[in-house]
């Protein structure tokens, strides 16, 4: 294995900046191991080789001219698919949109770009972000790294394995109702979901706009705060962006990797968050983990937010509601994938036939649940009502965070479970987003690490941290003297344990 790919993106980011690597050494070594484990991995739906070089090869030019770069500038850089670019194809992994190519870059990637990151290809993910395993993709799943008969989580599982297969050393993903943080508990990486509006959406292919938030995805919580970094603050193109001051997630992590930093933090566990069926290795491993806190000092505090248990089933009307609405736009006419009957036919017929053909299972389950619970007679019923939820788990977040810092929880429930294992059964995937769709619905941000592997399996588990809206910084200082202490403790970092690393993995 080349050893630039198992630099992290801070190590990898210095060595360019010195002029000791170049960009398209560490872009080539990057394409190089795709080419030689994404046979086994399908972590990327597309990648092109000519525009990641040409970009490496300007970052190059541009910083022996001794032009001031960003501290990332060189680095290569997976896309989740669900973000629309222009030099590859954007499907957000549905039949509906193959082959088509946006005029423009979302706001994350142009950002990225700006950066001197170097993009090196779009990640497999759900179907329009549809599911918690990325065996929804309309182009065959993604399997874990870890074990290639896992699933990788989702609906971001492409980026996740892309990362813990050492095929990117950053990703960009979007987390709807956990779909950053439960694939980076799935494959041993870090993720995080931004406060709602703190990174802009412009360009992300709509799921349910009031819940979906672009954010990054790595092997170490630095290297995730970096790019956090280089994609947050206000976009005029967002309606919903947020015009705020943050502070450097990047300078938050470094300052919080002596674990003498969580002495006096308030942990706070919901109780409602440990909920029946967290598979016991899981529930083992985070109390090991909650153990080390409290050694270093922090102070262990159980909550009670009782109307956490109404999650899942208030997240299930909202999203479907909203992804009714979002993905009307696939009719036919506009752009897309166009399906007509034999001999012509009406508008309508041609609608129905393209959009029979071009969704999948998962899509239209949920595009009519929504469309039910908007319909006459039932809006107040459902959507209604389940948005009346929504306020009161965010009141129940507001009361928890007057007695605490930061509230722990398992990232998911269990541990990756074998492809197919569910049988298409949509009520274990969805029940697998339990402890990570409250804070979707409430806006505030989450960050998954891994914490160790499970007993039974020695498979990644995953701690989520949340903190209140704003206060992403926290989540980034706690998470680095964390994944220290983990480290310490394991005698090495997570992220060197990976199988991928000795070539269990395809390699």
């Amino acid at each position: 294995m080349n050893d630039l790919i198992t630099l992290t993106a801070a190590e990898l980011a210095a060595k360019i900046s010195s002029g000791e690597v170049s960009s398209v050494e560490a872009t080539r070594a990057h394409l190089d191991r795709i080419a030689e484990v994404d046979g086994a991995v399908h972590a990327f739906l597309a990648t092109n080789e000519e525009a990641s070089l040409a970009a490496a090869r300007d970052i190059d030019a541009r910083r022996a001219a001794g032009e001031a770069l960003g501290e990332l500038a060189g680095v290569p850089l997976a896309v989740k698919d669900v973000l629309v670019t222009t030099d590859m194809p954007s499907t957000s992994g549905s039949k509906i949109l193959e082959g088509y190519r946006s005029p423009f870059d979302a706001t994350t990637v142009a950002k990225a770009r700006a950066a001197g990151l170097v993009s090196i290809g779009k990640t497999n993910m759900d179907e329009f972000a549809m599911g918690s395993a990325t065996e929804n993709s309309a182009y065959g799943p993604t399997h874990n790294p870890w074990s290639l008969d896992r699933v990788p989580g989702g609906s971001g599982g492409g980026s996740a394995a892309a990362v813990a297969a050492f095929e990117a050393p950053l990703a960009l993903g979007s987390d709807t109702g956990g779909s950053i943080r439960q694939p980076a508990a799935l494959t041993g990486t870090v993720g995080a979901k931004p406060t709602y509006g703190g990174v802009s959406r412009y360009g992300a292919i709509a799921l349910a706009s009031s819940l979906d938030q672009v954010g990054p995805c790595a092997r170490t919580v630095l290297d995730t705060a970096l790019l956090h970094d280089v994609i947050a603050g206000h976009d005029r193109h967002d309606s919903t962006s947020l015009d705020f001051a943050w502070p450097s997630m990047a300078a938050a992590a470094r300052g919080g990797v002596d674990p003498s930093s969580l002495k006096g933090l308030r942990v706070g566990v919901v109780k409602q968050l440990m909920i029946d069926g967290v598979q016991p290795g899981v529930k083992a491993s985070f109390e090991q983990a909650l153990a080390l806190l409290t050694a270093q000092g922090a102070e262990i505090v159980e909550i009670d937010a009782p109307h956490f248990e109404y999650a899942v089933a208030a997240y299930y009307l909202i999203l479907p509601s909203e992804a009714s609405s979002n993905l009307a736009k696939y009719d036919s006419v506009r752009f897309g994938l166009r399906v007509a009957p034999e001999g012509g036919g009406t508008v309508e017929s041609v609608m129905s036939a393209t959009r029979e053909a071009g969704l999948g299972a998962e899509v239209k389950r949920r595009i009519i649940l929504g469309t039910y619970a908007l319909s006459a007679g039932y809006y107040d019923a459902y959507y209604g009502s389940a948005q009346k939820v929504r306020t009161l788990i965010q009141r129940d977040f507001a009361n928890a965070f007057a007695q605490v810092d930061v509230i722990a929880s398992p990232t998911a429930p269990t541990t990756a479970w074998k492809l197919g294992e569910h049988g298409g059964d949509p009520m274990q995937d969805y029940l697998n987003d339990a402890t990570t769709i409250p804070a979707n619905l409430a806006g505030i941000p989450g960050l998954s690490l891994p914490i160790g592997t499970a007993s039974e399996d020695g498979l990644p588990v995953g701690l989520q941290l949340m903190a209140p809206a704003f206060e992403d910084a926290r989540l980034y200082r706690a998470g680095a003297a964390i994944e220290r202490l983990i480290a310490e403790r394991d005698g090495a970092p997570f992220w060197a344990q990976a199988p991928a690393l000795t070539g269990k993995a395809g390699a």
